[in-house]
């Protein structure tokens, strides 16, 4: 196989389901799929979902969802930089980050829901002050304005900017055009503001899109947190699909497309916003304000992380705790025993699911893994005299492995589920895994790219001047020095796959639970204890994995001590 031609057949071979699925989702859509009695194209699906109930309330939820978890986010990264880079609470948020990745979305949103909640922690703190001896009568959870859900969602898209961010910071020189910018009697926020951020911006803006992409059409989380009257459009995408009346399905495809064009509108409300805080930067920096005087702004500016942080460590040790509660009355601090019943009631039923997300994590994030590091060193290998990070994938190879980020799973997996069904495919590991693959591989090259192109070439030349093979060079010198970004992809993907709810449940059918699908179907029930146990089972196989990932690089570099000033 010519490596001209590899990065772009694994982009496209990325890219292809969700093309496929697409195509799968607009045709029943237009009213065509024979199966269900559908012969002919009409406007007939559009119609009945027009007339769905609730519909512009579901829409605006999703907008909103979109536009605010994704402003929230990124302002509170560019000003916690802005404030902190260079200073031990910087390194202490690198080093502190990964756990953070590492937990999925629905056990971050049930830890939230056991925090804020009318009979969560931050009410029993507040019991004594207030004179409450029982849970105050507050629609907090399920909010109409979906306030809980978004905060959910902040607390876990913050750390996940805040890494992509960290990895483009060495690219934008912070020091050299801080000290410049200091030098000119700027403060210390405006100085990075003005001159660091917009290029570690314009880095990290496909991930940006991701999340606000992502926001704007989340099933588990809004499942978990979200209104129910009504829900967020991609939530009662969910329920139209799974309706016995399986001429629910046309409507349901319809409002796919509708979910698109939400996600769409949000994406480019989000470009507006951008063109917005430009001009208002050039602005600024015409004025000539300094903004010298910053201190109170800089202890303000640690909040939004700090409280993103802090909402997904304490909701850990909250589902710790509920996991291991007995009798635990309001507005008591602590349960009145501790128990290991919910515990052992909950992993009879849990094995299987454990077992299934395990091999399908781990089997995803490995093939993701092999198929990026051949299209990077594709790639790589069509400049061979380029020096170290001088090369990028293409924008439009870029384009097709991001796909997936951008198009909202539930417009595309939900044709993927009609094709899967009139092909005559039966659920399987396989099939799922495939699935998996195409969530898990844009992340792993997400975090995977700038190290592989970052890394000088020229150890690679000393390699073959002493005679040794691309091979034998790629395999003893190149994968070695890059063990830690390896192992971090790697990482990366498989709680990524881990944390799939929407395809689990469409491709699966029902027939391949996991520990998330089995997590999040515990909501409706209500037991805090097993959901306690069951999304802590669903964070302990990520941060397995993790704590992996930080061991090898450390073994490697151990018995090849010359690795370390590598």
């Amino acid at each position: 196989m010519r490596g001209l031609a590899l990065p772009w057949l694994i982009a496209l071979l990325l890219a292809a389901p969700v093309a496929v699925g697409m195509a799968g989702v607009a045709l029943p859509a237009f009213g065509y799929l024979p199966a269900l009695g559908g012969d002919g194209l009409s406007l007939e699906p559009f119609r009945h979902l027009v007339a769905e109930p609730g519909l512009a309330a579901s829409v605006g939820l999703s907008l909103a969802s979109g536009l605010l978890t994704t402003l929230v986010s990124v302002a509170g990264v560019a000003i916690f930089l802005a404030a902190f880079f260079g200073t031990p609470a910087f390194r202490a948020a690198r080093q502190g980050l990964a756990p953070l990745l590492a937990v999925p979305h629905a056990a971050a949103a049930f830890g939230l829901l056991f925090l804020i909640a009318p009979s969560g922690l931050v009410f029993r703190l507040a019991g004594p002050l207030l004179g409450l001896d029982r849970p105050p009568d507050l629609l907090i959870v399920g909010d109409p304005l979906g306030l809980s859900m978004m905060a959910a969602l902040v607390a876990k898209e913050m750390p996940f900017l805040l890494l992509v961010a960290f990895a483009a910071l060495p690219q934008a020189e912070p020091e050299r055009r801080m000290q410049l910018a200091r030098s000119l009697g700027y403060g210390r926020m405006a100085a990075f503001l003005l001159t660091v951020w917009p290029t570690v911006y314009r880095q990290i803006r496909l991930p940006v899109v991701a999340v606000a992409a992502f926001a704007s059409s989340v099933v588990d989380v809004a499942m978990i947190l979200g209104p129910s009257t009504p829900a967020p459009l991609a939530v009662r995408l969910l329920s139209w699909m799974n309706d016995p009346d399986l001429s629910q399905r046309f409507v349901a495809s319809a409002g796919a497309l509708l979910q698109l064009a939400v996600t769409l509108a949000v994406i480019l409300a989000w470009l507006g916003l951008e063109r917005l805080v430009l001009a208002a930067r050039r602005r600024w920096s015409r004025s000539g304000r300094r903004f010298a005087a910053d201190r109170a702004a800089r202890r303000l500016a640690a909040l939004p992380v700090a409280l993103s942080g802090l909402a997904v460590v304490v909701g850990l040790l909250l589902l710790v705790l509920w996991s291991f509660a007995g009798f635990w009355a309001f507005p008591d601090l602590a349960p009145a025993e501790l128990t290991l019943r919910s515990w052992q009631r909950a992993l009879a039923g849990a094995t299987g699911p454990l077992w299934t997300s395990f091999v399908v994590a781990l089997a995803a994030a490995v093939v993701a893994l092999v198929l990026v590091m051949l299209l990077l060193e594709g790639r790589r290998r069509q400049f061979p005299s380029a020096r170290a990070g001088e090369v990028r994938l293409t924008r439009a190879v870029a384009g097709l492995i991001y796909l997936p980020l951008i198009v909202p799973q539930v417009a595309f997996v939900f044709g993927l589920q009609v094709l899967v069904i009139g092909a005559g495919l039966t659920p399987s590991l396989p099939l799922l895994v495939a699935v998996h693959l195409v969530f898990v591989a844009p992340y792993a090259a997400l975090a995977l790219a700038d190290p592989w192109f970052a890394l000088d070439p020229r150890y690679e030349r000393i390699a073959a001047s002493l005679g040794r093979t691309r091979a034998t060079s790629f395999l003893r010198v190149r994968l070695p020095l890059l063990a830690a970004p390896v192992m971090t992809a790697l990482a990366i993907g498989f709680a990524v796959s881990i944390g799939q709810y929407l395809p689990t449940v469409l491709i699966g059918a029902g027939r391949l639970p996991t520990i998330t699908t089995e997590a999040v179907a515990l909501a409706a029930g209500g037991d805090r204890r097993v959901i306690g146990v069951y999304a802590l089972l669903q964070t302990l196989l990520p941060f397995a994995l993790f704590a992996v990932a930080a061991l090898v690089p450390a073994l490697l570099a151990g018995r090849r001590r010359g690795m370390r000033a590598a």
